[in-house]
């Protein structure tokens, strides 16, 4: 199942595009550690239970974020041991990354559509995602400018990618 059909059919089903509401409706245990000033959360399983870690030093917009990335690793990962896979296989942890934060992106926009005319910027600041964080939804290009002009492009989908 594709991102998109997978975050309509959790927001449907849960009644929220909170983060932590889908976890505990899917029975994900949410932890808050000390995890230091570089790690914001990280997703195990212990004993087949989803665990999403997340640092408890991190403020209310990070805490959100950490968690539906950490979800998307839980929803579109959740068999792969990325640890492993960075010491032992060419495969690409920065595509896994890359894909759990165009997850948090689109989860947290939830059902939300972008006014006729509205910029991508506007719309997602206007869904609480900060500027930071607008690279990694439609993905920088060579020159440095962001791969906005498909965001509204498509009538069925206003993911941008």
């Amino acid at each position: 199942m594709d991102e998109e059909r997978l975050i309509t059919k959790l927001i449907r089903t849960c009644g929220t595009n909170n983060p932590f509401a889908i976890a505990e409706h899917r029975n994900i245990l949410v932890l808050y550690e000390q995890l230091g000033k570089h790690i914001w959360g990280y997703f195990s399983n212990a004993y087949r239970i989803p665990i999403i870690h997340i640092n408890e030093d991190l403020n209310e917009f990070e805490r959100t974020f950490t968690a539906a990335h950490e979800l998307g690793h839980c929803l579109l990962h959740a068999k792969l041991n990325t640890p492993f896979l960075r010491r032992n296989t060419l495969i690409s942890v920065d595509r896994i990354e890359q894909e759990a934060n165009r997850f948090a992106i689109k989860l947290l926009i939830g059902q939300a559509k972008p006014e006729p005319g509205e910029t991508a910027k506007f719309f997602l600041l206007r869904c609480g995602i900060p500027e930071w964080v607008h690279p990694y939804f439609a993905g920088e290009q060579p020159d440095g400018k962001s791969s906005w002009s498909a965001f509204c492009m498509d009538d069925q989908s206003f993911w941008g990618c």
